[in-house]
């Protein structure tokens, strides 16, 4: 297991100790290569071709090459077409938030890692307060648990919500409202926010509004009849129809394409905060 930022200072290390062998051991010989956060290997390009060269030797030795991203290959800036074409040989698959019953239990075997357990019910705040993303979890796991050894203290339900009012406050203050995803979706498409809540039914422009939808309706929650008054003020069933949509193509037939588009949209409204 590596991340990208590892292996790139493990190359530059090679390379400047002249331990280009040790490295190439380091990274070939082994069963499954686990790679985190390949999305910072854009634009270094030393790396990029030493990992080319990994990727084709494990792959030709049958071995097994697990790569995260916080977005999906083709959405990867400054990465080499040859790079981007092996990460898509194999099965993408779109993780999409954890929920609740996930969050609690990464948070429930964190604490008793850091030797600090936390009950039930403190458990159940944190997931439910911090929803973004695991780092986030984890980020305030991790603020409860030093807050609590420094001042010598047994947590609390009490005591947990005091340490991270200012953190949820500052998590809430970034939620993604429907304009946001509308604005996404507009620029993914090379639209505009203005084209999507119009009134034309152009094919350029009815797939886009689905899509954000969509995610409206998944991320957010946000009821039908409140979708279509954010889009112009189109009926509720036009953005039940929407939602189903594209729920079944993702669901039932596992649609690749638009799992990618959901995640590349997605990534985009997220660069917003």
């Amino acid at each position: 297991y590596a991340t990208s930022e590892k292996f790139t200072n493990n190359y530059i290390q090679a390379v400047k100790s002249g331990k280009a062998k040790e490295f190439k051991n380091l990274y070939r010989n082994v069963d499954l290569l686990l790679v985190d956060d390949v999305q910072f290997m854009g634009g270094k390009d030393g790396t990029q071709e030493e990992f080319f060269h990994t990727f084709n030797e494990l792959q030709q030795n049958d071995k097994q090459i697990v790569l995260t991203s916080d977005r999906p290959p083709k959405s990867i800036p400054a990465i080499e077409s040859r790079l981007i074409s092996r990460f898509e040989s194999g099965m993408v698959a779109d993780v999409g938030k954890p929920d609740i019953e996930t969050k609690i239990a990464i948070l429930e075997r964190k604490a008793i890692e850091k030797g600090c357990p936390l009950d039930q019910e403190m458990l159940t705040y944190i997931a439910d307060h911090v929803q973004n993303n695991i780092r986030e979890l984890e980020g305030a796991l991790i603020k409860v648990i030093a807050s609590h050894q420094f001042k010598g203290l047994t947590p609390t339900i009490k005591s947990v919500k005091e340490i991270l009012s200012d953190y949820v406050s500052n998590i809430q203050t970034k939620s993604i409202t429907p304009k946001d995803v509308i604005e996404a979706a507009a620029k993914f498409y090379n639209t505009t926010y203005k084209d999507l809540i119009g009134k034309s039914r152009k094919k350029e422009l009815v797939w886009p509004r689905q899509i954000a939808i969509y995610i409206i309706r998944k991320d957010i929650g946000t009821s039908y009849p409140g979708i279509g008054n954010e889009l112009g003020g189109r009926d509720h069933t036009t953005a039940m129809h929407s939602y189903n949509k594209i729920h079944r193509e993702v669901t039932e037939l596992g649609n690749e394409k638009i799992k990618q588009e959901l995640a590349s949209v997605r990534q985009l409204f997220n660069s917003f905060y």
